[in-house]
């Protein structure tokens, strides 16, 4: 099961709260050096890697000398916007100790549920990792209110391993895995390593909500693995708070592991082929079609006619000159912008739209060609 990590390409790594934060409110600095040499070595084999953090609330409260117990809403956002600034600060330390490059990144649900923002956030976090960053992500609680929130990051840790194609998502946590019931007042409880399908029985291990293994625990953990597998991401439940986790994880330690049925790519065309009504189409000549087969993007230059009222990141149908259907993608701007750019250079966008745009109509990564 270790393979699962070590052969990954792109990893989402979350991380708890009570995993980063000591109970004095600060950072585990000696921790937090061992998992950024984890992050190091991840990254000098190959892989991309994306930090999912908790902990914002957590530092911010200790600085605001905030009563220990539950918080309002304001007294938790104005945690979280002084917290956020230490959380960065550790991270941006830890991780350039290692000769990598930290970026912060803030979102609430909208961000991934909203098409435009969703992309924009995606094609953000694609940047970083092209530039060899390690984007660091957290819940903008200083904005979302109850109705746009996650309310847990191990969900927020999910939607953004679907998000970017992520094949492996590792939940960082107090406890090394999902039990057949509470391990800690069941000493019969027994250790499930490895998870098929995610079936009721399973979901009635992890308890009800506001159980000793509820809400924010585990429940959180599988509503999470819901996500992440059904984008074709592998996700494993392993326990945070030992020196070097990854390491121990690559080397075949105590975890409970989700599996996904199918890869990222099969997963994200299967969506794009079946889960989206198309709004509008675009018809493409020859040298493009041959492009599209061979695996390469459709770009603007190749576009003879767009038809609908299409926004950015809808699902387009793409026709070949005889006008059957040959393909479905993502399109990368709106219907309008598509029509001023048929049959341009990447070199004319900016004085066509006033900005340089994106070279690709529909980028191959999302395209499924018929």
């Amino acid at each position: 099961m270790s393979a699962r990590l070590s052969d990954a390409r792109r990893i989402v790594i979350k991380i708890g709260s009570s995993t980063l934060v000591s109970p004095e409110g600060e950072p585990k600095r000696a921790w937090l050096a061992g998992l950024a040499a984890d992050i190091a070595d991840l990254k000098t084999r190959g892989a991309e890697v994306i930090v999912v953090s908790s902990g914002a609330i957590a530092l911010g409260r200790r600085r605001l000398k905030l009563a220990a117990g539950a918080l309002r809403l304001e007294e938790a956002q104005a945690a979280a916007s002084v917290g956020q600034i230490a959380l960065a600060e550790a991270w941006t330390e830890a991780l350039a100790a290692k000769g990598l490059t930290a970026a912060q990144i803030l979102l609430t649900l909208d961000d991934t549920e909203e098409r435009r923002r969703y992309l924009n956030a995606r094609a953000t976090i694609g940047a970083l990792l092209g530039l060899s960053a390690v984007p660091v992500i957290n819940e903008n609680d200083t904005v979302a209110t109850a109705e746009i929130r996650f309310g847990d990051n191990d969900r927020l840790a999910a939607r953004v391993a679907a998000m970017t194609g992520a094949d492996c998502l590792i939940l960082l946590s107090d406890i090394d895995g999902l039990y057949t019931d509470n391990p800690v007042k069941n000493a019969e409880a027994k250790f499930l390593p490895e998870i098929a399908e995610i079936t009721p029985e399973i979901e009635a291990m992890a308890g009800r909500p506001g159980s000793d293994m509820g809400s924010g625990g585990m429940i959180t953990k599988l509503l999470a693995a819901k996500i992440a597998t059904a984008a074709g991401c592998h996700m494993a439940i392993a326990l945070g708070q030992i020196d070097r986790p990854l390491t121990a994880l690559a080397q075949g330690g105590r975890a409970t592991w989700v599996l996904a049925k199918s890869n990222p790519a099969a997963a994200r065309k299967q969506w794009i082929l079946g889960a989206l009504k198309p709004a509008g189409s675009l018809t493409i000549d020859a040298g493009a079609e041959g492009a599209l087969r061979s695996g390469k993007s459709l770009l603007p230059i190749g576009v003879t006619a767009v038809t609908g009222n299409f926004e950015r990141g809808d699902a387009v149908i793409v026709r070949g000159a005889s006008g059957a259907e040959i393909a479905r993608g993502l399109v990368a701007y709106e219907a309008d912008e598509a029509r001023r750019l048929i049959g341009r250079r990447s070199g004319e966008f900016g004085a066509v739209l006033g900005y340089p745009g994106r070279a690709a109509m529909i980028h191959r990564d999302d395209l499924v060609v018929l």
